[in-house]
């Protein structure tokens, strides 16, 4: 109709049809269309205007949702639809208490109770009650026991409130009825999983797996029970399975590449990293953990050069900067370190470390101005005794004597317990603090 020009006739039951099918599908824009021909043909339909007012709420024009609601009100306050409508109404617009009342309305019209409980209590979510939000996940369940989004929620407040004996009861109860259902089996393991109750977390995920044997992430949870319990062999042969059934392998490659790793097997830990890699050239994971078995093996250039990959698909991984610059000192590429320390004091400038490391590189190279220009900013947020030994430091390679002893007293008078120490990273200042403590004396 719309591509031909034409205005043919639908009823108001046929365009209800076509606009909860635009909502569901969420095309709102032709929701929004298909209810302003609804109107034009059926303009004093109630339930075309109830449909328009779902549509301002999706598009988010409370305003004008708002005049609809007033003008509707008065005819409408027995209709269900109407009713969560403004209900949504006042949930978007964070006014959980208003919303809770407006379903409690809807529920005594005895329609869609399931999904009325379900929103009551997804409001005393947000309220942060997860006792009442429990109770009515649990009346939802009552009018649909198969609603898997009850159970899981109903879970979840069980969690939230700290009912682990409670929980496995409801949840036991649930299986005796219904001993095929997947997420309830999931729920059993997880539940035993939290609890550290790693062996029957596993009796659960195998009942799932033995309905459904194709169900991926189970495969990831059991395996995830055998690493908590050390046991590598069992979780690698999970993992063996489960990727039997997988389109991307890249990150399970890489969980048994850890396995192999936690159970002291570099070599076999690398070659599953290098799977991974050929099946994901871009997973810096397993490129990062490449880099720390070399690192192991002692062979600082493999280290480095997985490293500096890793970091060039992920720069805005602070440890990972962090790791970079390390090995960069470590294989005495210290002016590389820079741009990683540049980094981190942008990112972490709370961080004194950053600081004193950065001023420690740029000293080591022979930069003094510029770890002086550094330590200025540095002592602005951090003014320990440590900075200003290193201020010292850079003053007296300056043959600036007078300002290097001025910092050295002052680093002296904040913490003198350090002296010794900073004297033996700092050999110019080692006479100097002498000097001082003698004066003192």
């Amino acid at each position: 109709m719309i591509e031909n020009n034409e205005e043919l006739y639908f009823d108001t039951e046929e365009y209800e049809d076509i606009i909860i099918y635009y909502l569901e599908l969420g095309d709102i824009s032709y929701a929004e269309l298909a209810t302003k021909y609804a109107l034009k043909l059926h303009p004093t339909s109630i339930e075309l205007k109830t449909k328009q007012l779902e549509v301002f709420l999706e598009l988010e024009r409370y305003t004008k949702a708002k005049e609809l609601i007033d003008e509707l009100k008065p005819s409408c306050m027995e209709m269900t639809d109407f009713l969560v409508c403004c209900a949504k109404y006042y949930s978007n617009l964070g006014n959980p208490k208003r919303s809770i009342e407006y379903c409690e309305k809807a529920l005594e019209l005895e329609e869609e109770e399931n999904f009325l409980h379900n929103f009551i209590a997804d409001e005393y979510v947000n309220l942060d009650d997860p006792f009442n939000a429990l109770k009515h996940y649990s009346k939802a369940l009552q009018f649909d026991p198969q609603d898997e989004y009850s159970l899981e929620n109903a879970m979840a407040c069980y969690t939230k409130l700290n009912r682990f004996q409670e929980a496995l009861g409801f949840i036991n109860q649930y299986l005796d009825k219904y001993p095929f259902s997947e997420m309830a089996w999931f729920e059993y393991g997880q539940l035993h999983f939290n609890k550290k109750n790693y062996l029957e977390a596993i009796k659960g995920f195998d009942y799932l797996l033995a309905i459904n044997p194709n169900s991926v992430g189970v495969y990831a949870n059991k395996a995830a029970c055998y690493e908590a319990l050390g046991d590598w062999a069992r979780a690698i042969e999970v993992y063996e399975e489960m990727l039997d059934l997988e389109y991307t392998k890249a990150f399970t490659y890489y969980k048994i590449g850890l396995c192999y790793k936690e159970n002291k097997m570099p070599i076999q830990a690398l070659a599953y990293f290098q799977k991974s890699l050929i099946e994901d050239p871009q997973f810096y994971l397993s490129m990062m953990e490449q880099s720390y078995i070399y690192e192991d093996m002692g062979k600082l250039k493999e280290a480095l050069h997985f490293a500096k990959e890793s970091v060039l698909l992920n720069e805005n991984n602070i440890e990972y900067q962090k790791r970079l610059a390390f090995l960069y000192i470590e294989s005495g590429k210290f002016e590389e370190s820079l741009a990683c320390f540049k980094k981190l004091i942008a990112v972490e400038p709370s961080r004194f470390y950053n600081w004193y490391a950065y001023s420690e590189v740029l000293m080591l190279i022979g930069e003094y101005e510029d770890a002086l220009a550094l330590l200025a900013k540095a002592i602005q947020l951090h003014n320990r005794a440590e900075l200003h030994y290193q201020k010292s430091n850079c003053y007296f390679h300056l043959n600036l004597n007078k300002e290097g002893n001025e910092a050295l007293k002052q680093a002296l008078e904040m913490d003198p317990e350090i002296s010794e120490d900073m004297g033996q990273k700092y050999p110019f200042i080692k006479e100097a603090v002498k000097k001082v403590k003698t004066k003192k004396k």
